[in-house]
């Protein structure tokens, strides 16, 4: 399994949280994601022959948020 964390530029509610955290658990090769508004971060632990860092990039994207490279 690997770790990764992405920090969210407009992740400013329990409610975005959640929305992100539920969009991530249905990527295929997720086992866990857990958003915190408070950060602005998404961190999510996966299986990494089944997906990657660009597959969970995109469903952040496409839920609405923008990502901020570090």
């Amino acid at each position: 399994m690997k770790e990764q964390v992405f920090h969210v530029g407009n992740l400013d509610s329990k409610e975005d949280a959640d929305k992100i955290t539920q969009a991530l658990l249905h990527v295929w090769g997720i086992s866990q994601a857990e958003a915190n508004a408070q950060h602005k971060t998404v961190s999510i632990k996966y299986d990494e022959r089944m997906a990657s860092s660009d597959d969970f990039e995109q469903v952040v994207k496409e839920a609405g948020f923008n990502l901020i490279s570090d």
